[in-house]
């Protein structure tokens, strides 16, 4: 899937590049307690392969990467991307068949510096993606998972107005290397309008 940008007041989601390993670098340095929960490339060298792995996934389109830039200061702020972006078999003749570019997708490797955290950084950025996605695309259905330990971002999911779904057992392969549970969260198109309005509330108040 071609790449493409997506802007705010707040923040910009540009294409993830090999022209930001500098700043994601130095986005993801300081105290490594902050990203326990979360797979984030420190350094140089897996903030290269971080990227490459993104692109890489781009390609064969099933990703689209972000880098997350905040607009006040131009800096990099962290990443974030579209995956698992599903194209469903509606039959010919549906009336479905080809009305969406994409039909469903997820909202995931999202992190952010520890100065954009608790800003309206986030909270626009997944109001850029959301509309994308069910704007643009008209994607059906958006999802998003987290570690089951993983607190902070639960309760961003839910301040958002997601709709938890349950927790699925042994999902994934979790920061620390063990087998994590994950709860899943989604927003429907129905649900759109009144999300959107909500989202933008918050990011009006933050």
């Amino acid at each position: 899937m071609n790449p493409f940008t997506l802007e705010g007041r707040h923040v910009r989601l540009e294409p993830l590049g090999e022209q930001h390993v500098d700043g994601l670098a130095a986005a993801s340095a300081g105290d490594p307690a902050l990203y326990q929960w979360s797979p984030v490339p420190r350094g140089e060298a897996e903030v290269r392969r971080y990227i490459d792995t993104a692109i890489g996934l781009n390609k064969v389109g099933s990703a689209v990467p972000f880098a997350i830039i905040r607009l006040s200061d131009g800096e990099v702020v962290g990443s974030t991307r579209f995956w698992n972006l599903e194209h469903w078999l509606w039959p010919p003749g549906h009336a479905l068949n080809g009305a969406h570019a994409v039909d469903a997708c997820e909202i995931g490797y999202t992190w952010l510096a520890r100065s954009a955290i608790r800003t309206a950084i986030n909270t626009e950025a997944k109001l850029l993606m959301l509309s994308h996605a069910f704007e643009t695309w008209r994607a059906l259905r958006v999802c998003l998972h987290t570690d089951a330990r993983n607190l902070r971002s639960r309760a961003a999911m839910e301040r958002l107005g997601a709709s938890y779904e349950g927790t699925l057992r042994a999902h994934r392969l979790a920061a620390d290397f063990t087998a994590r549970d994950s709860l899943r969260f989604s927003f429907l198109a129905e649900e759109w309008p009144a999300i959107k309005q909500r989202l933008e509330n918050h990011v009006n108040r933050e």
